[in-house]
C-alpha cells in the first residue's frame, strides 16, 4: 500500500532548526521527485521545496532560500527538509508529495498541482 508519513514537526522558538522527514512504503523512491509544501490557516498550499530522482536537482521557494535545505535517502525511502533560522511566518502544516520523473532527471519545480499523492501532513509552529 502506498503511503507518505511526514514526521519531525513541533513547537520551536523563532530563530529554530527542525529536521522534517517524509518516509515513504510501498513503491520505491528511486524514480520520483519529491516535494515539500506547506499550508497555513486560510491560505492556499505553497510549494516549498522539492528534489530530483536523481538527487541531484533541488529547488526552493524564495521565502526559505538559505534557511531549507532538502535531501534524500533512497536506501530508506525517506526525504529530510532541514529547516533553519525559523520564523512565525513559516508556522503550517507542512507535506510531502511524489512526482514520477524516471532516472536521470536534474531538475524540478515544486507546483501543487503536479504533486501527488500526499502525506497527512506534521505541523510546524514557530513561536515564542
Amino acid at each position: 500500500q502506498l503511503q507518505l508519513v511526514e514526521s519531525g514537526g513541533g513547537l520551536v522558538q523563532p530563530g529554530g532548526s527542525l529536521r522534517l522527514s517524509c518516509a515513504v512504503s510501498g513503491f520505491s523512491l528511486d524514480f520520483y521527485a519529491v516535494g515539500w509544501f506547506r499550508q497555513a490557516p486560510g491560505k492556499e498550499r505553497e510549494g516549498v521545496s522539492c528534489i530530483s530522482s536523481s538527487g541531484g536537482g533541488t529547488n526552493y521557494a524564495d521565502s526559505v532560500k538559505g534557511r531549507f535545505t532538502v535531501s534524500r535517502d533512497n536506501t530508506v525511502n525517506t526525504v529530510y527538509l532541514q529547516m533553519n533560522s525559523l520564523n512565525p511566518d513559516d508556522t503550517a502544516l507542512y507535506y510531502c508529495a511524489t512526482q514520477w520523473q524516471g532516472t536521470g532527471i536534474n531538475a524540478c519545480v515544486p507546483t501543487v498541482a503536479k504533486f501527488g499523492p500526499w502525506g497527512q501532513g506534521t505541523q510546524v509552529t514557530v513561536s515564542s
